[in-house]
């Protein structure tokens, strides 16, 4: 490879948080007008080295080159400066303001004083024009769909004049139709000669897209490979690495069918745009995995179950009774949810733990219907701290001091104060360390134990294994796969999860 090739090279890159090392002397290149995939499972340092190349963080060591010089990193501006965008999942657009005037936020065209709006949509008109991307210059954001607002997002780059775009997870929120349009935007950028650095955990869109593919493992590069002299199958072993132990992977071992009754029974369940007829089980002390990629209809299937998203055809079973469609009911009936953002949607961050235990529960606090006792929501709080050993021990401690861990001990604890049938799991550990970890699956196994029901969904591959009795795999919002015994691998999930038959992507 020929250095005058090379737009960005990283060399020996090393990062540690809280001494614990997140990248380990990572290597990485991308060519000029290459459309370059990093792939690699949750935790492998992707968005670690994102950052790092961004500015968001600043490396511990190790050197980048842009351009043929040497360069540091120390702000988004920095990158901004070289030529480098990003463009997140959470698209950074201001809802009410049009196209024009978002794509030149913060740096606004102006004569003699005065906003110049008809330079900034003549300039933005004339970038549309050259590369082929086209929206209303003055349509409200509010107005577009996620797909339009995605090209503001790219137009926004390219206004910086950016020679490498970085996009994770961009198609995550899209349509078939809108991904597929994406992909045409991406390839036309790089006729362009605009380098893309393509984050995704969809290999089918890697295979679609990518010239070359780099893989990291646990904070370290694994692989460069051409995308056309690679199988996806050994892509997949390549992320995943050796066997793992057999410490780690006892619910495998143990994934057998429960002989209990059924508690839930979910019949051809089908939402437009999220899961399309969708049929299975739990029974009474079963946990039940739902392992599949992002966008794959995993939380769209917990909240329906919930109560919290409508389906347009189907039925959902619980105790014998079609389950309502109100959340509050469900609740009294005994189902609970666990949602993967804990702090905006399972906690009340600024109050503390006595409050954020009793919020669920004032039907069963208050006291002849008209009044609750502090000593009550007291006596609650301390019953959950003492069988979660949430710390501190303190009732009127704030949840949001709290360390990862305990905060998810408060959002489970407060569903334990109540007659607990079914628990629904959205992303059990995300943001936990990995000593708290085993608290959380120990505490997944002792209610289940107990007789309750479980439905866990993790993008951590291991996890799932670890905890599961019966592992379902969703794909483009239907079931690929249900794993109900004998070994199983993460390898075996990942390849359902993907698609991948005999070393193809279906």
């Amino acid at each position: 490879m020929h250095t005058d090739e090379i737009l960005l090279s990283a060399r020996e890159i090393e990062k540690s948080f809280g001494g614990v090392r997140v990248l380990k002397k990572v290597n990485f290149d991308i060519k000029r007008g290459e459309i370059h995939a990093l792939i690699g499972e949750n935790g492998a340092g992707k968005s670690t080295l994102i950052k790092i190349l961004t500015g968001a963080y600043q490396k511990d060591s190790g050197t980048i080159f842009y351009n043929g010089k040497e360069v540091e990193l120390n702000s988004r501006q920095d990158a901004i400066k070289l030529g480098i965008a990003v463009i997140y999942q959470e698209l950074s657009l201001i809802p009410t303001l049009n196209v024009s005037q978002n794509i030149f936020l913060g740096r606004e065209i102006t004569k003699n004083g005065i906003l110049d709006k008809k330079s900034m949509r003549e300039k933005v008109i004339s970038i549309m024009n050259f590369y082929g991307l086209f929206v209303d210059p003055d349509a409200v954001i509010e107005t577009l769909s996620v797909a339009q607002k995605q090209i503001v997002e790219i137009l926004k780059a390219l206004t910086f004049e950016s020679s490498l775009i970085i996009m994770d997870e961009p198609t995550a929120p899209l349509s078939a139709v809108e991904a597929e349009s994406l992909f045409k935007i991406i390839k036309g950028l790089k006729q362009k000669n605009v380098s893309i650095l393509y984050i995704s955990h969809r290999l089918e869109e890697v295979y679609q897209l990518a010239d070359r593919i780099t893989i990291l493992r646990d904070g370290a590069n694994v692989a460069v490979v051409e995308r056309n002299q690679t199988e996806p199958a050994e892509i997949i072993k390549l992320m995943i690495g050796k066997k793992i132990a057999d410490d780690t992977d006892t619910g495998v071992s143990q994934m057998k069918q429960n002989n209990n009754e059924v508690l839930l029974e979910v019949k051809n369940i089908s939402s437009a745009g999220s899961f399309l007829d969708i049929s299975f089980n739990v029974r009474k002390g079963e946990i039940l995995g739902i392992g599949g990629l992002i966008g794959s209809g995993r939380t769209e299937v917990l909240n329906a179950i919930y109560g919290a998203k409508h389906c347009d055809s189907g039925q959902i079973i619980f105790n014998d009774k079609p389950i309502h469609s109100s959340i509050a009911e469900n609740i009294r009936a005994g189902i609970a949810m666990i949602p993967e953002d804990r702090r905006s949607e399972g906690l009340i961050p600024l109050l503390d733990i006595t409050r954020n235990i009793a919020a669920p529960n004032y039907d069963l606090l208050s006291w002849k219907k008209f009044w609750v006792r502090s000593r009550d929501e007291l006596n609650l709080a301390k019953k959950a701290i003492k069988q979660l050993d949430i710390r501190p021990n303190n009732p009127q401690a704030r949840v949001i001091n709290l360390s990862g861990g305990n905060q998810q001990k408060v959002v489970v604890g407060k569903w334990l104060m109540r007659d607990l049938k079914l628990l629904l799991i959205d992303e059990p550990t995300v943001g936990i360390d990995i000593g708290v970890k085993e608290e959380i699956y120990r505490i997944i196994k002792d209610l289940a134990s107990r007789g309750i029901s479980i439905i866990v969904v993790s993008s951590d591959l291991q996890e799932l294994l670890r905890v599961s009795h019966r592992i379902i795999v969703l794909r483009h919002g239907t079931i690929a796969k249900e794993f109900n015994e004998g070994y199983v691998s993460q390898e075996d999930v990942l390849r359902a999860a993907s698609g991948i038959t005999e070393g193809r992507i279906e």
